[in-house]
C-alpha cells in the first residue's frame, strides 16, 4: 500500500485524503452525452428542410396575391385581365424594373396601388427584374399563376 494517498496526522496512523470534483473521465461522459444528444436534436429538426418549408409558403401566399390582384383588376375593367396575360407563359416583372420586355408586366395592378402595392417577388430566386413568378391564361379565360422555383418537389400553382 502506497502513502501517497494519505495523509498522516501522527506516526501511528494514516487517514484517506478527501478529494472533492469530476474526474477527467465523468467530465468526458458528460460532453459526449451532450453532443449525442445535440446530434439528435438538428437531425430531428432538419433546418433546411424547415426553412425549405417557410419559402414554399411564401410562395404560396405571393402566388395567391398575384392571382386575387389580376382577379380584382377584372372585376373593375369589366372582365378584361391586364393586357400582359396571355395564352403564352411569361414570367411577371418585377415592380420598378427598368424593363419588362419578355416578361408579363404587371403595372396596371400596382400603379397607385389600387391593387398591389408592389408584385411579389420569389424568396430565394426573384431578382430586380424577374419576380420567378409565371402566369398565363388558357383558351378559356382562366389565369394560373405558377412558382416554378418551388423547392423539395412541391408544385405550386393557382388556376382561377
Amino acid at each position: 500500500m502506497s502513502t501517497s494517498n494519505y495523509l498522516r496526522k501522527d506516526k501511528m496512523k494514516l487517514t484517506p485524503v478527501k478529494r472533492s470534483g469530476f474526474t477527467l473521465i465523468e467530465v468526458l461522459l458528460v460532453v459526449a452525452i451532450i453532443a449525442i444528444l445535440a446530434g439528435i436534436v438538428i437531425l430531428a429538426v432538419n433546418p433546411g428542410k424547415q426553412l425549405a418549408d417557410t419559402r414554399n409558403a411564401q410562395r404560396k401566399s405571393d402566388v395567391n396575391t398575384i392571382i386575387n390582384g389580376i382577379y380584382q383588376y377584372s372585376i373593375d375593367n369589366n372582365g378584361n385581365l391586364p393586357a400582359s396575360v396571355t395564352v403564352t407563359s411569361q414570367e411577371v416583372c418585377s415592380t420598378g424594373a427598368a424593363s419588362c420586355t419578355g416578361l408579363a408586366d404587371m403595372t396596371a395592378l400596382t400603379t397607385n396601388g389600387k391593387y398591389l402595392v408592389a408584385i411579389p417577388k420569389d424568396p430565394s430566386a426573384g431578382t430586380a427584374t424577374t419576380t420567378k413568378y409565371t402566369v398565363i391564361k388558357d383558351v378559356n379565360g382562366r389565369v394560373t399563376v405558377s412558382a416554378p422555383s418551388a423547392e423539395q418537389g412541391a408544385t405550386i400553382t393557382v388556376t382561377r
